[in-house]
């Protein structure tokens, strides 16, 4: 029942994002998602999602000084910079070196990278986060990852270009949404908005069980735990949060 219910709301939902569907099938979609659309609607979301996680992030990356590795450098990988929402919370005088997919976030980077000169920046790779051979193996001693997982194509490749670039001993560390409780609502609306929101967001999926990609991972610690930062008029709440060591 509840599977034909899905269904049916799926193809209502189809129907009222038809003209995307649309455009996507003429192939127009896609780069004016990448360039105008998702960068605008990031900057907005990002906003509130901030508010509500800041907490959250501040307890996370407090510990970001311990990774530093033997000569007293804190070299950071940020896979997915995006606008830049977590250069307020590395700590003073670490080395950042940002890659995103998708080049066209320059505006609210540029503005975050000015609010925090605290930080170095290195350089900025237009990379996917299965694909980082511009980082050298075994050179960065932190790994973070926010709000990505979410959309990349192959979520265990990109684990293992994580541990790769990581130094023996460094950290990776995520926050992510993730699928819902499957006995819960808001798992059965995940299901329905699924197919349309990954296409309107830029292939963001609502119904990855990520903690299952980090367990298989081979990571030497895993320290992760589930929470709650719901985001209005969406289908998302359930998140994890925590950082692994290689």
């Amino acid at each position: 029942m509840a599977e034909a219910a899905i269904l049916v709301l799926r193809a209502c939902l189809t129907l009222l994002a038809l003209p995307i569907y649309i455009l996507s099938f003429l192939g127009i979609w896609e780069p004016f998602c990448k360039k105008i659309f998702f960068p605008f609607f990031l900057d907005k979301l990002s906003v509130i999602h901030e508010k509500k996680a800041k907490k959250h992030k501040l307890e996370l990356f407090q510990n970001l000084p311990d990774f530093k590795s033997p000569s007293g450098e804190l070299k950071l990988l940020e896979i997915g910079t995006g606008l830049g929402a977590n250069f307020q919370f590395y700590p003073p005088g670490c080395k950042v070196t940002c890659t995103d997919i998708n080049p066209n976030f320059q505006k609210g980077l540029l503005r975050n990278m000015s609010k925090n000169q605290h930080v170095h920046y290195e350089r900025f790779l237009v990379a996917a986060g299965e694909d980082l051979h511009q980082v050298p193996s075994g050179s960065v001693d932190a790994v973070i990852c926010t709000l990505v997982l979410c959309s990349v194509h192959n979520v265990s490749g990109t684990l293992k270009e994580v541990l790769r670039v990581l130094r023996p001993g460094g950290a990776f560390y995520f926050l992510e949404h993730v699928a819902a409780d499957p006995s819960s609502w808001q798992h059965f609306w995940q299901q329905v908005y699924h197919p349309t929101w990954k296409l309107v967001f830029a292939g963001c999926c609502l119904t990855r069980e990520l903690w299952k990609n980090l367990e298989q991972a081979n990571f030497s610690e895993l320290n992760l735990k589930h929470i709650n930062i719901s985001l209005p008029w969406t289908p998302i709440q359930a998140h994890i949060i925590g950082y692994a060591v290689k």
